[in-house]
């Protein structure tokens, strides 16, 4: 199986997260939302596959090049 290691975009706060470990998500599904600069960001799956790993929860401060989630597909 290949994997997919989503990256934070943009420093923020992460306000939401949609997803957890084992859902099947379709391209395009929104894992989780950042807020930074009082806007608030999607973060889509860029591949269909399952989640198998997840790093942020709701309140988390990431920085850009942090990893959000890894899928498998």
């Amino acid at each position: 199986m290949a994997r997919e290691i989503v990256e934070v975009p943009i420093t923020g706060k992460i306000i939401s997260v949609d997803v957890k470990v084992g859902d099947t998500l379709q391209e395009g599904d929104v894992i989780c939302t950042i807020e930074a600069m009082k806007m608030e960001n999607p973060i889509m799956a860029p591949v269909s596959g399952k989640v198998t790993d997840l790093q942020v929860k709701a309140g988390d401060l990431v920085s850009s090049g942090g990893v959000i989630a890894v899928l498998e597909y």
